[in-house]
């Protein structure tokens, strides 16, 4: 999926943070973080589109739903990003 990728420290907080986005009418993807960036947190992660990413992250700042590291989705490569 391309996009904005989100990692988190434990399931529970992607969990929590799929629920508010979700209730703000974003669409929220919980998964299984990619291999390759699996050492970046508890290896569920969200996907956004794009559009959303700073919304999102704004978000789950304003609510207390910390997210570890953001990524942009392009295809099979992924770019860090601070949002």
């Amino acid at each position: 999926m391309k996009g904005i990728l989100f990692t988190f420290r434990s399931i529970t907080t992607a969990q929590r943070g799929e629920e508010l986005l979700k209730s703000r009418g974003i669409d929220a993807v919980l998964r299984r973080t990619p291999r390759k960036l699996g050492e970046q947190g508890c290896g569920y992660c969200l996907t956004v589109e794009e559009p959303a990413g700073r919304k999102a992250a704004a978000l789950m700042r304003q609510y207390d739903i910390p997210f570890r590291r953001s990524f942009r989705v392009l295809g099979e490569d992924t770019v860090e990003v601070r949002l």
